[in-house]
């Protein structure tokens, strides 16, 4: 008797392609399964930790960062402070990040409100006045 999902029961049940979780299996992001007849079997803890993949991901954690966490903030022998630093890493790039996007969103609405009938003549001074360029 064969026990475990197959790939595209975990792909229906998590929403991940069977391509992806082969990719994740490719670069250790995913233990490999078992295998029986040549088929893998993935065990119920895969839908947790696909879980825990797609929220780091939707907190903007690159899956190499998920790697590290998976591989070493997440071992037994790890000391807090190394998630921690991993964690203060990732505020201060989300810090800069929010930085850019509200530049961004200032520069567009003042280029909104440019009269100047060319979008590059808007552009420019936009930039000028906010010594970009």
């Amino acid at each position: 008797m064969m026990s475990g999902m197959v790939i595209g029961e975990v792909a229906r049940q998590t929403g991940v392609s069977p391509s992806t979780l082969r990719y994740y299996e490719s670069i250790s992001l995913i233990p490999a399964p078992d295998r029986q007849n040549g088929k893998r079997r993935y065990d119920q803890s895969i839908i947790q930790r696909l879980g825990v993949i797609r929220t780091a991901q939707r907190a903007g954690f690159t899956l190499d960062e998920v790697r590290l966490i998976f591989n070493d903030i997440l071992s037994p022998n790890l000391e807090s402070t190394d998630w921690h630093n991993l964690l203060q890493h990732k505020l201060i790039d989300l810090d800069n990040l929010l930085r850019n996007v509200q530049n961004m969103r200032t520069l567009l609405e003042e280029m909104m409100q440019c009269e100047n009938p060319e979008l590059a003549e808007c552009i420019y001074l936009t930039g000028q006045r906010h010594q970009i360029g």
